[in-house]
């Protein structure tokens, strides 16, 4: 199997190597900047006899190289600097992924589409339309990444191990997120009854943040370790077919009583990308959330027109 990453900056390298090194596929990463791709290679390449994993890697400008592709990553695009929203991004980044999706429909038509970039929810919907690709192979990576910060911050609230931690995080990728308190647990219990609301509030508030501190303190570019670990987590989940149970913004049609909308909600996530979208009972306020997160996703959509 093979799995190509297009943009390999911070977030696609870090993914080239984790997928590498795991043993877990072989590994095309293209970009359009010089040698930075055909670099990354080779010196992941003279990682492989002290790592002893058996994968191919290349490194190239040439989109031709993704044909046969089980799944493309896109992490392309610019990162959010200091001062920058993900809404900021938008219009740098709508025109970038265009022109890479365009050419992942031409040359891998028959890959699972694992986007990344920012607006994750604004630029899965993008790239569905601009690939034209059945929805359930257009997946967007935001939920993973923000339930992962929200049980990091329990964890270290409750001075305890992160991986204990059960955390659950939809909507949209940024501050219009909807964590689900009532779905988060601690080897099994629930988080309402370790937790006061007080501290629960806080830690609601530094998960949302999270993205930007980490900009902030950075100076330059953005996360990339975690993100770059969530994405493994996704790629992992359809390569194995583990049918694995995640937030990740997709295609709804109905579900949760939304259309034309790519927001986060929980799936399996297979071989076949969506294998199923699981629609959660929400309370009044929770949908009303959801419901809000989505009419604006479309009011930013309608706004490119």
């Amino acid at each position: 199997m093979k799995v190509s990453i297009i943009g390999v900056g911070n977030v696609g390298g870090t993914l080239a190597q984790r997928i590498a090194e795991a043993d877990l596929a072989d590994v095309v990463m293209v970009d359009i900047a010089g040698g930075i791709a055909s670099g990354k290679s080779l010196d992941l390449k003279d990682a492989k006899s002290i790592i002893g994993h058996t994968r191919r890697i290349e490194g190239t400008t040439d989109y031709k190289k993704i044909a046969g592709s089980g799944i493309v990553v896109v992490p392309a695009g610019l990162p959010r600097q200091p001062g920058m929203s993900r809404e900021d991004l938008l219009k740098k980044n709508v025109s970038i992924v265009k022109q890479v999706i365009n050419k992942v429909a031409k040359y891998a038509p028959g890959a699972i589409l694992l986007m990344v970039t920012n607006p994750l929810d604004i630029l899965t919907y993008i790239a569905l339309k601009e690939s034209k690709f059945n929805p359930k192979r257009v997946i967007g990576m935001g939920g993973v990444l923000d339930s992962s910060r929200l049980a990091n911050l329990i964890a270290k609230e409750l001075k305890t191990q992160a991986a204990s931690v059960q955390a659950l995080v939809i909507g949209a990728h940024g501050k219009d997120m909807i964590p689900l308190l009532r779905y988060c647990s601690v080897s099994g219990i629930s988080v309402l009854e370790l937790l006061s609301k007080e501290k629960l509030d806080k830690i609601i508030d530094k998960t949302i943040e999270r993205g930007a501190e980490i900009v902030a303190l950075l100076g330059k570019g953005s996360a990339y370790y975690a993100p770059s670990a969530a994405a493994f987590l996704m790629v992992k989940a359809v390569l194995k077919d583990e049918k694995k149970i995640v937030p990740a913004s997709v295609y709804l049609n109905g579900e949760y009583g939304l259309r034309d909308v790519c927001v986060g909600v929980p799936i399996s996530l297979g071989k076949d990308g969506v294998e199923d979208i699981i629609e959660l009972k929400l309370t009044a306020q929770e949908k009303a959330k959801l419901n809000a997160c989505a009419v604006s996703i479309k009011k930013t959509l309608s706004n490119l027109v």
